[in-house]
């Protein structure tokens, strides 16, 4: 009998190594999916208070994820700074609506600008804008001056303004000399010399040869910056019929075109171009009517007329020499009329001839010294000084030009309260001397 077939018996798995089959496995917690683009809320909820919203969620925020930060309205920014010196004050407009914006808006100066009532009392609208300038200026260190610091003196127009000179002798006053000194320490720079004639120094070849010495010697002991003078040919301004401004010809000089070129590209909204005249007021008319934006760069500050009771005369000195100039610069420009003279003999005395320095420059005023006349009115320096000097002028009084142009005088200048254009009435003579010598003397004027 044959035995069954063989059949290997069934292995059993003790039970402790029983094991149920493998799950298929779940997505790893360690990698969650992406989470979607942060996109602001459709709506945002309100701020539990006043102010900037928390930039972080409560703390019972989920802690596995990080909470997202929720969309604040942006912070309000300040106005962007302008770019550049601040835009130019009320007083740079023209002169036939300044009266009106100044008087709105007086407050104290804050810039080399135009007075209503007094020197302290005149700024624009625009000074807010200064006065940020002024700050941003001052927390960067900066040293240039962008027009926002008041006035050196009690004029608007001081030591920084660029300065054109004109004049007719050289010989009569040391306006010359008073502008080459200055221009080296601490006054204004001098940017043009123009030359003239009137009826007191009628040759106009031996004027501008007078004024090339006071440049050659000026240069030949060490003086920089100093132009070379340009004789201004042409007579006086002709009235026209219908005495309206607009109808005057122009004399187109040589003169007022120097006025009119440097102005454009010296002049500062802030720091406009000096005028200081010792003769007649032609060219600077003129310049104004070849191009009357000249008004809005150029401040005229004039050595001329007399003081009256009432305010001023514009006639002699040099007042009678174009009346019609006269009426033009006082009503179009912006005017400073300097008719506080003194006695310009006690600048250089004889007893102190010894004292002036061994060099070209001291050589030509020993040599002037007798020439410069006895006569306080002649002191065309005074209007230099008004404008280098802050201590020179000691009184200013705005007026208006009032009343009829006549033959020998223009217009007679009134006190104004409401006036751009002022008056000096009183100086300190003393003060220019003692600048005089001391520039003269300082070893450091001829070595720049």
């Amino acid at each position: 009998m044959r035995p069954p077939p063989f059949e290997p018996p069934e292995l059993a798995l003790p039970p402790e190594l029983d094991a149920p089959p493998l799950p298929s496995l779940p997505p790893l917690p360690w990698l969650p999916p992406a989470p979607p683009l942060l996109e602001p809320p459709v709506e945002e909820a309100p701020p539990d208070a006043p102010g900037v919203p928390p930039l972080f969620d409560p703390p019972d925020s989920p802690p596995d994820l990080p909470p997202l930060l929720p969309f604040a309205p942006p912070l309000p920014l300040p106005p962007p700074l302008p770019w550049g010196p601040p835009s130019a004050p009320d007083w740079q407009d023209a002169p036939n609506n300044a009266t009106e914006t100044n008087s709105k808006t007086p407050d104290d100066t804050l810039a080399a600008m135009f007075h209503t009532a007094a020197v302290a009392l005149f700024c624009s609208g625009k000074r807010a804008i200064a006065a940020v300038f002024a700050l941003v200026a001052a927390s960067c260190g900066e040293t240039r001056n962008l027009g926002t610091s008041v006035p050196h003196g009690r004029l608007p127009v001081d030591d920084r303004n660029p300065v054109i000179l004109s004049n007719d002798g050289a010989y009569d006053n040391w306006q010359g000399e008073y502008a080459v000194l200055l221009a080296q320490s601490g006054g204004p720079s001098l940017a043009g010399i123009i030359v003239n004639r009137s009826s007191a120094w009628m040759d106009l070849d031996a004027n501008i040869d007078g004024w090339r010495g006071l440049v050659k010697a000026a240069r030949d002991s060490g003086l920089k910056g100093i132009p070379d003078p340009i004789a201004s040919v042409g007579g006086t301004l002709a009235r026209p019929s219908s005495s309206r401004i607009e109808d005057t010809m122009p004399i187109q000089s040589e003169g007022a075109r120097l006025i009119r070129d440097l102005s454009r590209s010296l002049s500062l909204p802030y720091r406009p171009l000096v005028v200081a005249t010792g003769g007649r007021l032609t060219d600077v008319a003129d310049a104004y009517l070849m191009d009357p934006t000249v008004a809005e760069r150029v401040v005229v500050v004039s050595s001329l007329g007399t003081t009256t009771s009432s305010g001023a005369a514009m006639a002699a000195p040099n007042g009678e020499m174009d009346p019609w100039a006269d009426f033009i610069v006082t009503t179009r420009l912006r005017y400073v009329q300097v008719s506080a003279y003194y006695d310009q003999t006690t600048d250089v005395p004889s007893s102190r001839l010894s004292d002036l320095p061994p060099n070209a420059l001291g050589a030509w005023i020993a040599a002037k010294q007798p020439k410069i006349f006895d006569l306080a009115v002649a002191a065309d320096q005074v209007a230099i000084a008004a404008v280098g000097i802050s201590t020179f002028v000691t009184a200013v009084q705005p007026v208006s030009a009032v009343g009829s142009v006549s033959a020998g005088a223009g217009p007679d200048l009134v006190a104004d309260a409401e006036s751009g254009s002022l008056l000096v009435t009183h100086s300190q003579g003393r003060e220019a001397t003692v600048r005089f010598w001391q520039l003269l003397l300082d070893a450091s004027t001829y070595a720049r």
